[in-house]
């Protein structure tokens, strides 16, 4: 025999058939919303008073310092080297076109270029060394007599 019994005298229904009590259910939730409030101002309460008493140095984050620019450590990865290269390239004609003090402590200027070949064509070639030459003359001479020695074997 079963213990239950339905309003209308018939077998259980299977599911519960009383409402939920509304009035509890506000006065729950109210409840839980000035816990949640109390809960948070206390919170509030207890990091201010930390702050009082024993304040913080500087963030821990390194997202503080996000407006410094800061370089990575070498070596350094070129973003974008193409035009990097166009950068380097481009001081390195402004050097060799321009005219400029190379050091100006000690009165030397710098010329451009070609104006620089122009100089020395027309004042000469500076004079080799005499060990360069004899050194250059002397191999010139050895190579072509291992020329001839060996057009000689070969006959």
């Amino acid at each position: 025999m079963s213990t239950e019994h339905s309003p209308s005298g018939g077998p259980p229904a299977g599911y519960e058939t009383r409402d939920a009590n509304a009035a509890s259910l506000v006065k729950f939730a109210i409840g839980l919303a000035l816990m949640l409030v109390v809960t948070w101002a206390g919170m509030l309460w207890l990091l201010k008073y930390f702050q009082r008493v024993q304040p913080g140095g500087p963030a821990a984050t390194p997202f503080s310092k996000l407006h410094e620019k800061q370089l990575p450590p070498l070596p350094r990865i070129q973003v974008e080297p193409v035009r990097e290269l166009e950068q380097v390239r481009e001081r390195q004609n402004d050097v060799l076109n321009t005219y400029g003090w190379a050091d100006r402590a000690h009165g030397v200027v710098r010329i451009p270029i070609d104006e620089a070949m122009k100089l020395v064509l027309e004042r000469g070639a500076l004079p080799a060394r005499e060990s360069t030459a004899a050194a250059g003359a002397a191999g010139t001479q050895s190579s072509s007599k291992t020329k001839s020695d060996r057009g000689k074997g070969a006959k």
